[in-house]
């Protein structure tokens, strides 16, 4: 997967709040680093460790695979619009508007919790989705 990621050309970082109930802190990490056979996140305030499981690691290596996947379609995507039916006719929405402005947000079990993940991609170049 490393060498995917080195393919995105840009950092994409998921976070997600500590999940010690006395701490308000926000563990960070590139998603392209949860391939790697010993990672582990650390919270930067409490200082707790987390160690992802087998599944939850291969479910973000698909995550990966699809941020990858949609910066290979960044033409396409460009020329795209989503469709929005309102009274007067109907408001086309740029997907790239989408994707830029809307925050990804993945809800999975972590430690038999549901925790929401957000992840946060870098833009390849200041000219995506022009």
């Amino acid at each position: 997967m490393n060498n995917a990621a080195s393919d995105l050309g840009a950092k994409a970082q998921i976070d997600f709040h500590c999940l010690d109930t006395d701490c308000d802190g926000i563990v960070k990490f590139n998603l392209a680093d949860v391939a790697g056979r010993d990672f582990q996140a650390v919270c930067p305030k409490c200082h707790r460790t987390y160690v992802l499981d087998r599944e939850l690691k291969e479910k973000l290596a698909r995550m990966l695979k699809l941020v990858l996947a949609i910066r290979e379609a960044e033409d396409i995507l460009g020329d795209s619009n989503v469709s929005v039916n309102v009274a007067g006719g109907e408001v086309k929405i740029p997907y790239a508007l989408l994707l830029t402005r809307l925050n990804t947000l993945i809800t999975l079990d972590f430690g038999g919790s549901k925790v929401d993940f957000h992840l946060w991609i870098e833009p390849s170049s200041p000219e995506t989705f022009r």
